[in-house]
């Protein structure tokens, strides 16, 4: 390292600020308490502030920011859903992605790659024309190719696939992208911090007061709080919360898995997924080789990892991809999937008067932080479901009118 730039980094003359504000206690009132510090409860916090001008938010998380499906998924935004419903509200989370790294003055490494979604059968290429359909008339862009443009933008990729379940098509999702998780958490984090928003770390929520079906005040590990709103954004932890106000949900929580690779040279620029063989992957700015597949096919609150989910995706990896056999595989890790019957979350009003939810995510999160902070800070702030929001309420289950987005999960489950 040159000794200027050393002595730069050393002198007190130039501090480097800190990306937070650590504070020491709790208030005893906010105006709303947002319960989880990863992407969706910051994203909140921050348009609360800054478009709303709600600053006496707190936001308590019982670990560190971003530690939990925030930190654990594989990055990957897209728009390409199936119904109406989902195509709206995740094309409004792209664009909103794409201006990001301005807004927060912070590179969130966004990269626009193109995402490929796989098909090996001839139904499967039924529904991929049957999204691009809906993507189109909604004004995404969204295609189905032949083998012939796959093999010329993913000239490695063995369209045979070892000869088990060869490609016939794909969906190409040109705005497909990439982006760095744990900055997006940062940055909204920073910016919701620098509007006067309190963010508490290794907090623990206790228990919710609920009076008379309205919210009254939050316990915590730090005290007692009052606060008439709260806004619940734990993602797999949300049964244990909405169990502490006596709401009822039809989520269940499944373990997603993903790991990387070690890092090599970058020939991959694009996003594949293949639901036939249950595998997404990307390459990230470092040259790791970022991997998932399908969630674990049982209910159990854990994010420990297993061999035979590491054995059963590079055995996939490698038909598409023969010659990755000597790279190494660096780290896994596994999240909790809050599913829903449905697969569309679940967000905004409740029966407990002040108490909103944001949950239902599975595998689909991470690409809708943007828009989910921007349309529950709109629903906490008003009472009033957004209105991108009004078709995952809550009461769906119990009328009978459920999304059905399972067709454009990225992978099966």
């Amino acid at each position: 390292m040159p000794l200027r730039l050393l002595r730069f980094a050393l002198s007190r003359r130039h501090p480097e600020p800190r990306m937070f504000t650590e504070r020491d206690k709790l208030g005893k009132t906010y105006d709303v308490v947002i319960i989880g510090g990863g992407g969706h409860g910051l994203a909140a916090a921050y348009y609360l502030a800054k478009n709303h001008g709600i600053t006496n938010v707190c936001v308590l998380e019982k670990n560190y920011l971003g530690g939990g499906n925030t930190g654990r998924n594989t990055t990957i935004v897209r728009s390409n859903y199936l119904t109406p419903e989902g195509v709206a509200f995740y094309d409004r989370s792209l664009k909103l992605f794409e201006d990001l790294s301005q807004d927060f003055d912070l590179n969130l490494f966004y990269s626009t790659r193109g995402h490929f979604t796989l098909a090996h059968t001839d139904s499967a290429m039924r529904t991929m024309r049957w999204r691009a359909e809906v993507n189109k008339h909604l004004g995404i862009e969204s295609e189905v190719v032949g083998r012939d443009f796959i093999k010329r933008m993913v000239p490695e990729m063995d369209l045979e696939c070892s000869g088990h379940s060869p490609i016939q098509g794909a969906l190409y999702h040109k705005p497909g992208a990439v982006a760095r998780h744990d900055a997006v958490a940062w940055g909204y984090g920073r910016g919701a911090d620098m509007r006067g928003v309190e963010i508490f770390q290794k907090t623990e929520v206790t228990g919710i007061d609920v009076e008379n079906g309205k919210v009254k005040g939050v316990g915590t590990s730090r005290g007692y709080i009052s606060t008439r709103k709260v806004l619940c954004a734990v993602a797999g932890s949300t049964p244990r919360i909405t169990k502490m106000v006596g709401i009822r949900t039809p989520i269940v929580i499944q373990p997603l898995q993903a790991c990387v690779t070690e890092p090599i040279k970058p020939w991959l620029d694009t996003i594949i997924v293949s639901g036939s063989l249950h595998v997404y992957v990307s390459q990230s700015d470092r040259g790791e080789l970022v991997m998932g597949a399908s969630v674990d096919p049982y209910e159990i609150h854990s994010t420990r990892s297993t061999l035979d989910f590491t054995e059963g995706l590079c055995a996939h990896m490698l038909d598409m991809f023969p010659f990755l056999s000597n790279t190494k595989v660096n780290r896994q890790w596994a999240g909790m999937a809050d599913m829903t019957p449905d697969f569309a979350p679940i967000m905004g009003k409740t029966p407990i008067e002040g108490f909103y939810i944001d949950a239902g995510w599975g595998t689909w999160g991470f690409k809708a932080t943007p828009v989910s902070g921007e349309t529950m800070s709109h629903t906490v702030a008003n009472d009033v479901d957004h209105e991108l929001i009004h078709t995952f309420r809550l009461s769906r289950f119990k009328e009978l009118d459920l999304t059905g987005e399972k067709g454009a999960a990225s992978v099966g489950h």
